[in-house]
């Protein structure tokens, strides 16, 4: 088991934590999950940032936060990204993989431990599930293809029959919920070769996608969403990084 004293993760909403709300309104998710369970792992604290912000694309992923997550020198740095980009109406598939798998080698040429990850799938609860099905699976090979050489884990929650359950999403039908980021935790983990909480388990989501779509859904989540894809606008437009500097993060007790 290779010492992790130091993780940054970055991309998108899925590794912001949105999904998995909090109550003083700030988000959780995987990440944090996961900087703890290393610190459990280990029995030693860890030093954590999180660079994503919501509603990020790719190239704005790769531009603004991977140099900044390598400058802070980390043992590991985790990448997630691309679900923006194939929800587009035109958007080349191979292009975004071997963006991803780029930045896995650069990562890994400054001497730091790359973890590539793919979100999970919520093509069985979503409108468009369809379409979103056929190009994750495409993205996901895409990666897998060009990242054989490197000494990485690449951690398939796509492909994860189990977190495609109504019960680990939100109830925007797009982001996991706390269960949702808690088993997401448990695949980083297991991928690291390290065990996750029992205590995880037991987590619920406060939302889930159980249930009919009904008016109300559409008017709350679809609508605006794609009122942002029309106008260009991002979810995360005037955010900035959940955690732009290491913090401290404990063992659990």
């Amino acid at each position: 088991m290779q010492r992790i004293g130091s993780f940054v993760a970055i991309g998108d909403s899925f590794t912001e934590g949105v999904g998995d709300e909090l109550p003083d309104g700030s988000v959780r998710g995987w990440a944090d999950f996961v900087a703890a369970g290393l610190a459990s792992a280990q029995g030693a604290p860890v030093r954590y940032a999180n660079l994503a912000i919501r509603g990020r694309k790719l190239g704005p992923i790769l531009h603004e936060q991977l140099d900044a997550a390598i400058a802070l020198g980390p043992d590991a740095i985790s990448i997630n990204g691309g679900g923006n980009d194939i929800l587009r109406p035109k958007v080349s598939i191979e292009h975004v993989g071997e963006r991803l798998a780029d930045a896995a080698h650069r990562i890994a040429a400054a001497g730091i431990r790359p973890i590539l990850l793919s979100g999970g799938n919520p093509s069985g609860v979503m409108p468009i599930g369809a379409v979103m099905q056929r190009r994750g699976d495409a993205l996901a090979r895409a990666v897998e293809s060009r990242i054989g050489d490197l000494d990485a884990p690449y951690v398939d929650n796509w492909s994860d029959p189990e977190l495609a359950a109504p019960r680990f999403w939100s109830r925007d039908r797009l982001h996991l919920n706390a269960a949702g980021h808690a088993h997401v935790a448990r695949n980083v983990l297991r991928a690291l070769g390290m065990p996750a909480p029992e205590t995880w388990r037991d987590l619920a989501g406060a939302s889930t996608a159980e249930g009919r779509r009904d008016l109300m859904y559409y008017r709350e989540y679809v609508l605006p969403w794609l009122g942002r894809r029309f106008t260009g606008r991002s979810s995360g437009d005037g955010r900035d990084p959940k955690l732009p500097a290491f913090v401290e993060v404990p063992p659990i007790v």
